[in-house]
């Protein structure tokens, strides 16, 4: 389900004031459902993705669907100002020349694979999401990032590593799931 221009530009201003209320209070900014239309309470996960100066500034997201939408983008944008790990938190001389990204998830899809080789024949680059798992360890590629690394092999091999796994490492217990995204800003 694609958003409405109008609700695309409201996420993504709602995203910089709840970064700017961060910046103000430590906290992100409350959302009040009500004055949100339909489409943006409704329960959908998030990314939100900082960049300044044509660098990541920070990404954090939810891969399942658990708040409403406007309340999950705010969230997301606070955590992703001040919270990714990979990065100091935001400075307030940082926000004017910060380029706010979000992409809203299709709810994800188990994946059902005979080997690594066959998972790879059923990537499909530019267009998949992928959550790959194996016990505690998990992690996520948007499919943005299919442009800083096109090839799918190479697409799975970081992913292992991002999700805590040698990259040529392969078992029989990994699963994958698959999402789309509907990404703006």
């Amino acid at each position: 389900m694609s958003l409405t221009e109008t609700s695309q530009n409201r996420l993504l201003a709602l995203a910089r004031q709840s970064i700017a209320h961060g910046l103000e209070t430590g906290r992100p900014l409350p959302v009040d459902l009500d004055t949100y239309p339909a489409e943006l309470r409704e329960i959908r996960a998030t990314f939100v993705t900082l960049e300044r100066r044509g660098q990541l500034r920070g990404c954090i997201g939810m891969l399942e669907a658990v708040r409403p939408l406007a309340e999950d983008v705010a969230e997301n944008a606070f955590a992703a100002a001040f919270r990714d790990r990979r990065f100091p938190p935001l400075a307030a001389g940082e926000l004017a020349d910060l380029d706010l990204h979000i992409s809203v998830l299709s709810p994800a899809v188990a994946l059902t694979f005979l080997s690594e080789a066959d998972l790879i024949a059923q990537l499909r680059p530019g267009i998949d999401g992928i959550i790959l798992q194996e016990g505690a360890r998990r992690g996520t590629f948007l499919p943005s990032v299919w442009e800083d690394l096109p090839n799918p092999t190479e697409f799975l091999q970081h992913l292992k590593q991002k999700a805590g796994l040698p990259a040529a490492y392969w078992s029989d217990k990994i699963q994958a799931y698959r999402y789309t995204t509907e990404m703006f800003g």
